[in-house]
């Protein structure tokens, strides 16, 4: 049995340049990762097999499609990421064994935390473990980029900064062990939706050196005002960790609908907590790591 954590993903900052020809947006970004988040679980089977548990279990289930819309009654269920990893991985490495996989999700679906990502990048981690594969072979990249923008800063699972479409990654350092806060209101974004409404204007890139934190702060995300168009309950939730004492920085996470904060220490985030998990929203205390 191989067990793997799917860290959440955090995007410090954000900052979308322009549309590129081939439909992604180019973009600079701050990756950053939790301690916590989901967990995939891999075992040799006779047939392959995913098993989804966890508390936001039937969410994914139900999950709109990849272009936002509702599932029509009787549509078929897209493909998990995590079972597109599985086959690609197979399918480059010229693995013929049959894997049963256990997704235990705990992060909330469609929230801008790399969810699904990270369920993918820690699947090709976990049968890269178990079929003796190093996990900085360049093919596990290859795999990645193809499975979408944020699984390769997801594969890597550290502090980057991401350019081209994310899949350009520089290690950065700076952040490790600071307490963190994520906050999610009850609200799915499509992430398209969000992409549909950004306004098009390139506000400069994110500087390339210099203290982590600074430049984060220094920072912003393109897509915060789009969401909020689509959600107005983000802008609460901004408010609540903004003011929050002990907060060095509070911003939406990618497309949306989650939100962090960074803190001075400990117990000004657990102070936070209390207050956030007061007003029904989903809460996860963690650390930057």
């Amino acid at each position: 049995m191989i067990v793997e954590s799917a860290p959440a993903k955090i995007n410090l900052a954000l900052h979308i340049r322009h549309r590129r020809p081939d439909g992604y947006h180019e973009l600079e970004t701050l990756f950053a990762f939790a301690a916590d988040g989901d967990t995939i679980t891999v075992v040799p089977a006779q047939a392959d097999s995913l098993r989804v548990t966890g508390p936001y279990a039937e969410a994914l289930r139900s999950a709109p499609d990849r272009a936002g819309g509702a599932l029509a009654e009787g549509q078929p269920q897209p493909q998990n990421l995590v079972e597109k990893a599985a086959q690609a991985f197979c399918r480059t490495f010229g693995i013929d064994r049959r894997h049963a996989i256990t997704l235990d999700k705990h992060l909330p679906v469609a929230s801008g935390i790399g969810g699904g990502s990270a369920d993918a990048a820690a699947t090709l981690r976990a049968l890269a473990r178990l079929h003796a594969i190093a996990p900085q072979d360049p093919r596990l990249f290859v795999i990645a980029e193809g499975l979408g923008a944020d699984v390769p800063a997801c594969l890597l699972g550290r502090t980057t900064l991401g350019t081209g479409k994310g899949e350009a990654l520089i290690p950065v350092h700076g952040l490790a062990g600071t307490p963190m806060l994520l906050v999610n209101p009850g609200v799915a974004v499509s992430t398209a939706a969000v992409f549909a409404r950004w306004d098009g204007v390139d506000r400069g890139g994110i500087a390339h050196d210099g203290d982590l934190l600074a430049r984060a702060v220094a920072g912003r995300n393109d897509l915060q005002p789009a969401a909020l168009q689509l959600a107005p309950v983000i802008a609460e939730v901004l408010t609540a960790l903004g003011h929050a004492p002990g907060a060095t920085l509070a911003r939406m996470s990618g497309s949306g609908a989650t939100c962090f904060a960074l803190f001075t220490d400990i117990a000004a985030r657990d102070a936070a907590a209390a207050a956030m998990r007061d007003r029904n929203w989903w809460v996860l205390a963690t650390l930057v790591t």
